[in-house]
């Protein structure tokens, strides 16, 4: 399954929305992938298993499900999850980058890519579409994440 959307963060001439900097979006992105569970409360654990220039491996618990990823941070541009297949999960990849398409106009494109299939042919007439499912649950939890992001920055806790 591929599934890509958009979130506007920034939009130039609305007073209803105080804006972010590229610097807290980008430090907001940066703690989503080193603390996930400060976005998704269902999240057990998470551990950094290593750490090096621009690349980050960890392990998450959510009960008996265990996902590993191995994320790329292109410093104020991108972040690049590549979760490892296993027993447990089919792996897959996220890319999350920022897009400035003009002076303070801030947007996020998250571009996932999965084994899921598109449709299950196998599914009866009556059953829910998981991938549509799947869609709807990623966006949510997307445009939740930079609402968290929005609210810490608020607080100051962004830099």
């Amino acid at each position: 399954m591929y599934f890509e959307h958009l979130v506007v963060v920034n939009e130039p001439g609305n007073p209803l929305v105080e804006p972010l900097t590229l610097a807290q979006l980008w430090n907001g992105l940066v703690l989503r992938a080193e603390a996930p569970d400060l976005f998704l409360e269902h999240i057990e654990s998470v551990r950094i298993l290593e750490r090096g220039p621009g690349t980050l491996l960890r392990e998450i618990e959510l009960g008996v499900l265990t996902v590993r990823d191995r994320i790329t941070l292109t410093p104020h541009q991108s972040v690049h999850h590549v979760t490892e297949a296993s027993d447990q999960h089919e792996g897959g990849t996220l890319t999350i980058s920022i897009e400035v398409p003009e002076e303070e106009q801030l947007l996020v494109r998250f571009v996932y890519d999965t084994p899921v299939p598109e449709h299950d042919p196998a599914a009866g007439e009556g059953e829910a579409n998981y991938a549509a499912y799947l869609k709807a649950a990623y966006q949510q939890m997307d445009v939740e994440a930079l609402k968290k992001v929005r609210q810490m920055a608020e607080q100051g806790e962004l830099g």
